[in-house]
């Protein structure tokens, strides 16, 4: 496993090569994890909730549920599709076909309202030409939760593509999102972006590629006032594929997971900035020119590693500093690294649940 190391003196005892380091868990860790799933079988993407920050109860809404006790309805038209992700109240919006959405006043962000389950039908759902916008306009003196914060919002099994400015934005204090199973490319700004404020979120299963900067935590270097404290966001068995950046790079949150994700030829993985805290477990770097970094711009941030593996990476992931255990916040099984490059390009993506 050749790995080449550029590494600045002040940075080199802080680094630690990441091959497949098997921890087991403690006696009380172990009894918290979910049921195991066999190694290479992607019984994860069958799932029906979220694992997961989106799946913990908080803020007054038990886990993620989306549009579940609503109607369900299937959307085939812009105005159809539009016209449901508007209303009040719980829906189950399904996706047939292709959907353009329309750039207008909004450059092409279009609001999702609270207790919404967007899913495409099959393997071909599609939104093309614009993104999807899940949060109240911004108020930079807004700098706690509104009561009209929106909240409770599922989006699976689409593929979102060639929008003007992000796929999707999670913005203003918006919690429990599940973001799982889409194929999201080609956006000019974010593929998926959480900031503001944001909480409880869960991205997972997802296919980037054809993408620049991925996704981003945490709205810029200025806004601690909104982000501090929150934007606890969870990422797993997501397919990094060739998406250049950003995947994620994080600012203020205490905690962001990061397990059981494929990186494929990426520039950089992970970053972690301005105090916030990474614990990056179980995935598996290959061609990665920096997996992970605390040394990025702005303030340092902290970062630990657990059981990854990097191929062909140019450097270490970046180690500073200690993060809390997800396991404090919910149970979950990783799977072994080794097995992420079979079972996360099987089971990423639409047409998969």
């Amino acid at each position: 496993m050749p790995r080449a190391h550029v590494l600045r003196p002040a940075l080199a005892a802080a680094l630690v090569v990441a091959g497949l380091t098997v921890i087991a868990p403690t006696g009380a860790a172990r009894a918290a994890q979910a049921t195991p799933t066999a190694p290479g079988a992607p019984a994860q993407a069958a799932e029906s909730a979220p694992t997961g920050f989106a799946a913990v109860d908080a803020l007054g809404q038990n886990g993620t549920t989306g549009g579940a006790g609503g109607p369900t309805v299937t959307v085939t038209t812009t105005a159809q599709f539009l016209d449901y992700i508007a209303r009040s109240g719980p829906y189950v919006i399904q996706v047939s076909g292709t959907i353009t959405l329309p750039t207008g006043t909004s450059d092409g962000m279009h609001d999702v309202t609270s207790d919404k389950t967007i899913v495409g039908l099959g393997a071909n759902a599609r939104l093309v030409g614009g993104g999807l916008n899940i949060g109240v306009p911004v108020d930079d003196d807004v700098t706690s939760p509104p009561a009209n914060a929106v909240h409770n919002v599922i989006i699976r099994n689409v593929a979102i593509t060639g929008a003007t400015d992000d796929l999707i934005n999670v913005q203003m204090f918006s919690h429990h999102v599940w973001i799982d199973h889409n194929d999201l490319s080609n956006g000019d700004d974010g593929a998926v972006d959480i900031k503001r404020g944001s909480d409880y979120v869960t991205v997972s299963w997802n296919r980037f590629y054809d993408h620049d900067k991925t996704t981003l935590v945490g709205h810029d270097d200025d806004n601690a006032a909104q982000d501090t404290g929150r934007l606890r966001v969870t990422y797993h068995h997501n397919f990094f594929d060739a998406s250049d950046q950003r995947n994620p790079r994080v600012r203020f949150s205490p905690l962001v997971h990061v397990y059981n994700n494929y990186y494929d030829d990426n520039s950089y993985g992970i970053a972690s900035t301005m105090d916030s805290g990474l614990w990056v477990e179980g995935n598996y770097f290959y061609s990665v020119n920096n997996p992970g970094r605390v040394d990025f711009s702005g303030d340092l941030g902290r970062m630990v590693q657990r059981d990854n593996i990097l191929v062909d990476c140019n450097h270490a992931i970046e180690v500073r500093g200690s993060v809390p255990d997800p396991r404090t916040y919910y149970p979950y099984t990783a799977d072994p690294a080794s097995t992420v490059p079979t079972v996360v390009p099987a089971g990423a993506g639409v047409g998969k649940i």
